[in-house]
């Protein structure tokens, strides 16, 4: 029986739309749990990164349980932004520790500022990230962390580009040394806690945004309708990738169906990378003017129906 001392428990990462946070997530999970693109809200749930670290201090090892949460925005006037925003605080407030992730370059819009009014009655140790320091100036860095201490005294701000990986190193150390001492609450090989079927859909939906950018609203959802692990070692996939306009059909499919066939092929490239096995991937596009009404839809990516 190992005497080796653990440490375990959740960091919630926060913060506006765009700031980075699932490309830091999956940074410092070292493999891809949730899905990146320029189109702002991409994250609509709380998606749990497991990550696994030494801590140097006492000679243990930790598990720092990541949540990477939907952008939190002030005002949510549609449901599907209200269920997202309140499934954000909602893993803020049952985590052990909070990471607020500021988009450097933008600074501190009034989201930031909402999120940091919100964070004041958190009992939780808060952490500050900084991204995409990058593309800024030291000098606007410097005074950007002043500025946003004095807001809400961080215990440690964070300096990082999680699309370069840069300045990641210490955040995860730095995280489970705040976490509680507590056996494993995963398996220590696990990367992820969530569905095969809701991952592969999130890969697909990452595609949709990628391949037609600016074109489809974010309101586009994919859903996994069949999952076949099949003899020879691969397996089946069929997916309904779900719009509210036949206009909007006719994006996704593309000329002669060539935009369906793009996003499909990218979809399932990844697919089979993730899984490790060949994969058949099977789209299917439809018009279903009332998802996001539809309270299957919010329990299936794991979102509270606000009727």
């Amino acid at each position: 029986m190992s005497s080796e001392r653990t440490r375990a428990g959740f960091a919630a990462i926060v913060g506006a739309p765009n700031a980075g946070k699932s490309t830091l997530v999956n940074a410092l999970v070292g493999s891809k749990v949730s899905i990146v693109s320029p189109k702002v809200q991409t994250t609509r749930m709380r998606v749990i990164g497991i990550a696994m670290t030494d801590l140097p201090q006492d000679g243990g090892r930790a598990q720092v349980v990541l949540v990477d949460t939907p952008g939190i925005f002030r005002i949510a006037k549609r449901r599907l932004e209200r269920a997202m925003v309140a499934a954000a605080w909602q893993g803020a407030e049952d985590a052990d520790v909070v990471a607020l992730v500021v988009d450097a370059e933008r600074g501190v819009g009034q989201e930031t500022q909402a999120i940091i009014e919100r964070l004041k009655e958190q009992r939780a140790p808060r952490y500050l990230i900084l991204n995409k320091i990058d593309l800024v100036e030291r000098e606007k860095l410097l005074a950007l962390t002043a500025d946003l201490n004095a807001r809400l005294p961080f215990e440690r701000t964070f300096m990082v580009s999680a699309l370069k990986q840069d300045g990641i190193g210490d955040i995860l150390t730095t995280l489970a040394a705040a976490l509680p001492e507590s056996p494993f609450l995963y398996p220590e090989d696990q990367a992820a806690d969530l569905p095969l079927r809701l991952l592969a859909a999130e890969v697909t939906r990452e595609q949709v945004f990628l391949q037609l950018h600016q074109e489809l609203p974010y309101e586009a959802a994919v859903e996994t309708e069949k999952w076949e692990d099949r003899p020879d070692g691969s397996t089946r996939i069929e997916q309904t990738i779900h719009v509210q306009r036949e206009g909007q059909r006719a994006i996704v499919l593309g000329k002669g169906g060539a935009k369906i066939k793009q996003i499909g092929a990218r979809a399932r490239h990844e697919l089979s990378q993730m899984l490790e096995r060949p994969v058949h991937l099977f789209l299917h596009v439809k018009v279903s003017e009332r998802w996001a009404d539809d309270p299957a839809h919010y329990r299936a990516i794991g979102l509270d129906y606000d009727p």
